[in-house]
Formats: C-alpha cells, structure tokens, sequence
C-alpha cells in the first residue's frame, strides 16, 4: 500500500506553480508569477541568438548541468528567435537598466527566454534557473522526475559590483580540485571574486620563476607541521581559467610586509640580518617583516608581481599588508607606497587590508575592512573605494556557537543570522554605499584541512553573504530568507555537501 502511495503521489504533481514561492537565493530585484508550469521534455533544446564562443560555452554549461539527472540529451542550436519548447538565451544591447550581469527571465507555457547585455548576465540568469528545477536536477544520474519551471517573469541585477569570498590556502594547502569545487559555490550563488590568499607565514603556494626555494622550502609545510604544497604557474593558469568560464575574477593575494616567514625562511637575503628563520607551523601572527632597506626585497616583489599579474587577468593585485607588527610604522608606511608604484606599473589596482589605508594611498587603490574602522574610515575620507569584509559578521572560520569544533572564535561566534543581519553601508555611519565596492567573506583556514571542513564553515553562510551583496537592502529579510534558505536545504542535501544544519532553520 506505501509503495503504491509512493508512485501515485510522485505522478499527481500540481497543475501549476507559484514562481513567487520559488525560495531563490540571492533573492531577485523583481519577480511577477503568472500561476502556471513549462514542461521540460527530452527533445527540449538550448537555442542561442549568437553563434559566439562566448555564448555556445554557455550553453555547454547549461547542457552540462542538466543531462546527469535529466537523462536528456540536451542539444544546442543557434537561431535568431525563441521557438516552442525550447529553453532560449538571447544577448540583446536594448536593456541599459541591467549593467554587464543582470538578466531578464521569461518563462511561459510553451518555451522560455533569458535576455542579457552580456554572456556574465546570462550566466548568471542561468543560476536562478538552475534553482527553479527540483532539487533531484543537482544528481548525477537519471531521475524519474517531472522537470517543470513555474511561469512567471524574474527581472534582476546586482546591488555591489563586488560580491566574493577569500580562500586561504596558505595555512593549509588545497590541491586544484578543491580551488575549483570553492569557484562552483561562488558561481552557484551569484558571487563573481575569489580571493586567492597565497602567502603566509607558514607557507608560499604560487610558482614564481627565478625564485625556487619559494615552493620547494617555503611551500614544504604548512599549520601543524603537515606537506603543504604549491600550484605550477600551469596549476595556477588552470584555477584562473575555471574561474573566467564561470565570470569570476580571480585576485591573488602575496601578504607583505609580515606575514612573510615562509619567503623569508626561503630566502634569507631578504631578512635583515640574513638569516633564515626556521619554517613556521604554528598560528600566531605578527612576528615577521621582509626588509624594507634592501634593494633585493623590491627586486624579489617586482618578479613576484609582474610574473603574477601576466598569469592574472583580473584587474586587482591584493598585497595584504595586515598585522605587520615587526615593521616600524614610518618603514612600513615607505614600504606600502613603493609597493603601490610597483603594482601600477603592472596595469593593476593595488588592494590592501585597511592597515594600508594609513599609507597615504594614491584614491585608485582600494581597501578591505576586515579590523580597522578607524582605517577604513580614513580610506573612505582619502577617496578609497572599500570592500567590506568585518571580522565580527564576515568571517567564514568563525566558529557559529561554542559547540562547534572548527573554526576560531577571536572576533566573536558567527551563527547563520548574524552572518545574514548586517548591511556594508550601514555597517559604519560614517561610510556610505557609494564608498563601497563589494563584500568579501574570508575563509581563513588554520583549523581546515579538507574539502569537508571547508564545505561547513562556508555553508550556508555563504548563500546570506551572496544575498547582501546582490540583492538591495530593502528587500532582505531574515524572516524571509530563512525560510528561503530552509527551501534550500534540500538542494544542499542533493548537492552531497556537508552544511551546517542551523537550529534557527526550520529546514525542510
């Protein structure tokens, strides 16, 4: 009797949907329902109005997601104009209102549109379809499922222009795969950075040419006195690539002055007294400084950044320049600004934790607040534009309550509601929203060592980040989004992710 039950209640789906009550995560700008469903069939294709490079590996990557669970076969054509049955993406130069990554989704009856100004528009558009299909659509293998779109009309575009997360890899090393499953949640959500934090103290992670001993001493460990590891430039250049199908900038981070004894075990000309400190893998922070007087320090971070910018195409370059407490203000602050000109030089925007906002900054650089109100208030007086990154609300390696075994818990404990109730152009009265360019929520990873560790400290939190940073404040509820986000709970379930199950979710 159960199983018979079973098949009746799984064929007697309802006749139509409600495109309101989708639960979509960032939520859009705009959405109207029209109370009905398309039906998506095996012989549905993805048309393309442009037979550019650009648009057909999007629909590769539409055909990519959907084939496992559907089991179709997904074709994609090129024609001017949507056709019945058929799921249309279209670039159209006619909707200024959108910018280069909003979108417009049409979905009727009988076929559905998602318009653009750009390919990153549409990509994005793409997400919000992904989360209309059953959960069942993130398997890897056929499902007996009826694949319907409710109908409706969703208009939407980003409130920050910079909406991203930080990955450490430097406290613990993560090989390629793991880079790449980080840049699938960014892109699933909407977010277009990763932050690539690639030096520390305890370990050096990038290839640079001329300079060996970086990864072969310096990249040899890590916290806890484990391998470590590094990327091959060919590594690197592979991370990067990933991120660009995806329309995500890749920023890499070489933290400077401190934050350097794996360089400086390495390479002892570029400590002062030239010696070589022992190889560090413990995680305090504060005690390391390149020397600034020495020519040879400069020489070193110019290869570093010039071999750096040419393998990134982005168009930031992130120095760090936080706790550089073993480096006398005025060296730093000498330091910080010959930096900047080296950085120029490259064709890059200079970014920098907001200790570099006390430098005397030329107003192009930009500033992440992350300890500093004081500094990133400075930044904003100097004309420094500002991602938003506070410690107390934004930091994925905080812990979310004292039972939870990973993570740290110095600037406070983070539960999913705190992560979610907070606003960048509130956050300080003194900085408004035209003073910010994004937000950035850090992964710093002294107490991860896997992709399972990682997948729970960064979710769900990172889905209530991708909502502050796409969707405008007026709309953002956390009454709303938790149920929303309870929705979504299955979705995370089918995806095979270890989340954090938050007692304040009413999860499904």
């Amino acid at each position: 009797m159960a199983a018979l039950l079973h098949i009746f209640s799984s064929h007697t789906a309802p006749a139509f949907q409600n495109l309101e009550k989708a639960g979509i995560i960032p939520k859009p700008l705009k959405v109207q329902a029209t109370g009905s469903f398309f039906q998506v069939r095996p012989n549905t294709r993805i048309t393309i109005n442009r037979d550019s490079e650009g648009m057909k590996g999007i629909a590769g990557y539409v055909a990519q997601l959907l084939r496992p669970a559907t089991g179709f076969d997904w074709k994609i054509i090129h024609q001017k104009s949507a056709s019945p049955g058929n799921i249309h993406l279209m670039i159209s130069n006619n909707q200024p209102n959108l910018g280069d990554e909003g979108y417009k989704l049409t979905i009727a009856r009988d076929r559905v549109i998602l318009k653009a100004n750009e390919c990153k528009g549409l990509f994005r558009g793409i997400q919000t379809i992904r989360q209309l299909f059953p959960p069942e659509i993130e398997r890897k293998t056929p499902q007996d499922v009826s694949w319907k779109l409710a109908t409706g009309t969703i208009t939407d575009y980003p409130t920050y222009s910079h909406r991203g997360s930080m990955l450490d890899v430097a406290r613990h090393f993560f090989p390629v795969e793991d880079v790449k499953a980080y840049i699938d949640w960014l892109a699933r959500y909407k977010m277009n950075v990763l932050h690539l934090h690639l030096s520390d103290d305890q370990g050096w992670r990038i290839e640079i040419n001329g300079w060996p001993k970086l990864t072969r001493i310096g990249g040899s460990t890590e916290v806890g006195g484990g391998k470590g590891g590094y990327y091959t430039q060919e590594e690197y250049k592979e991370i990067v690539r990933y991120a660009r199908e995806r329309y995500i900038t890749v920023i890499p981070e070489i933290d400077m002055p401190g934050h350097t004894n794996a360089a400086l075990a390495s390479y002892p000309e570029l400590n002062c007294d030239g010696k070589a400190p022992d190889l560090y893998t413990g995680t305090k922070v504060g005690f390391s400084s390149l020397c600034t007087h020495k020519e040879i320090t400069y020489r070193f971070i110019e290869d570093v950044i010039s071999q750096l910018s040419e393998l990134t195409p982005g168009p930031y370059m992130h120095i760090g320049g936080d706790e550089s407490h073993a480096t006398e203000k005025q060296d730093y602050i000498t330091f910080i600004n010959r930096v900047q000109d080296i950085v120029t030089s490259q064709g890059k925007t200079l970014v920098g934790w907001n200790e570099i906002a006390e430098a005397g900054l030329n107003p192009e650089s930009v500033v992440q607040l992350w300890h500093g109100n004081e500094q990133g208030i400075q930044a904003a007086e100097n004309g420094n534009q500002l991602i938003m990154s506070p410690s107390e609300r934004a930091y994925l390696d905080m812990k979310y309550d004292s039972t939870t075994t990973l993570g740290l818990d110095w600037a406070g404990y983070i539960e999913v509601d705190r992560a979610y109730n907070w606003s960048p152009e509130t956050y300080l009265p003194e900085i408004g929203k035209e003073d910010i360019l994004g937000v950035e929520c850090p992964l710093w990873t002294e107490t991860v060592t896997n992709r399972e560790e990682m997948e729970y400290l960064v979710l769900p939190r990172l889905l209530g980040y991708a909502e502050i940073g796409w969707t405008p404040a007026s709309l953002q509820s956390w009454e709303d989004y938790k149920l929303r986000l309870a929705h979504h709970g299955r979705r995370l379930e089918e995806m095979g992710v270890n989340f954090y199950r938050s007692d304040l979710i009413p999860w499904k």
